[in-house]
């Protein structure tokens, strides 16, 4: 029995090194991942930030501004772009994106949703829950071209009349141990509330007219928008991975000491009943 006993713990062992020897490579994987995602987010932040500055100047110019962008309409219908991941093993990431959509959901008020990743189509999906378009089903491989698609396509579904709300819920990324669910809306866009600067001002003609410059650039800077969410949520997926498979790690050394601890228990075992049969042995 502790013959058979020794090898059954000796397997184990091997089988959670085996894990462990996983997890610690996927813990290297997302820390050098997350360096690139943080890099690329801080690169492309000055110039969708620079667009933003460029609409609040063609506003703050332009007396009895008006963009259907603006548009103030009772919400009927609103349209969530939801981002998740493609796979788990990341902790409560994905889980606690859903809660944050479903939290949004709550009041009932009819809701399409543009998920992004395989785990929030797979999620709507199950909830019935109608379904804008399944073209943006993995996260991994969302570019700026793509985030600039999804903007032209919401962008025309809210001038439609399709849906009166547009908004988005990702995670943010606070630090390598936090990262927190949050949502922002993206249509309409809020007027700005400011007075107008005194002193003369450079005049900057707009063709074919301030209106139509500034709608042309909102698809573009709502493009910014859900590609900023993409490398919040893909640095905080790899953060919440890397967070993970420390965790596991560190459960697995901590699970294969216990187990060298019995073997070590049951080899002595094993070793003090052989000698005491060889004394038995020899007495008779």
């Amino acid at each position: 029995m502790a013959g058979a006993s020794m090898k059954d713990i000796k397997l184990r062992i091997r089988s959670v090194e085996s894990t462990m020897q996983i997890t610690k490579a996927m813990e290297l994987v997302a820390s050098s991942k997350l360096r690139k995602a943080k890099e690329r987010q801080e690169r492309c932040r000055p110039y969708f930030m620079e667009l933003k500055e460029t609409l609040d100047e063609i506003e703050a110019a332009t007396s009895d501004f008006a963009s259907p962008y603006q548009g103030r309409r009772e919400i009927k219908k609103r349209c969530l772009i939801v981002i998740a991941g493609d796979r788990g093993l990341a902790g409560g990431y994905n889980a606690n994106v859903f809660k944050a959509a479903a939290a949004i959901m709550e009041d009932g008020m009819p809701t399409c949703v543009l998920p992004i990743g395989k785990r929030a189509v797979e999620f709507f999906a199950r909830k019935g829950t109608e379904i804008l378009t399944r073209e943006f089903a993995e996260a991994a491989d969302i570019s700026v071209a793509d985030c600039f698609t999804i903007s032209r396509l919401i962008s025309k579904g809210y001038l439609s009349g399709q849906y009166d709300e547009v908004s988005i819920v990702f995670t943010q990324f606070i630090s390598m141990l936090t990262q927190t669910p949050a949502s922002e809306k993206l249509l309409p866009l809020e007027r700005q509330e400011r007075a107008r600067e005194q002193g003369l001002r450079p005049l900057v003609l707009y063709e074919p007219d301030p209106v139509a410059v500034y709608n042309a650039i909102v698809p573009n800077y709502i493009a910014g928008m859900i590609y900023g969410s993409m490398c919040e949520s893909v640095a905080s997926e790899l953060g919440a991975r890397r967070t993970a498979m420390d965790a596991a790690s560190k459960n697995a050394a901590e699970m294969i000491d216990d187990l060298s601890l019995r073997y070590n228990r049951a080899r002595q075992g094993a070793i003090t009943q052989e000698i005491t049969e060889i004394v038995a042995g020899a007495e008779h």
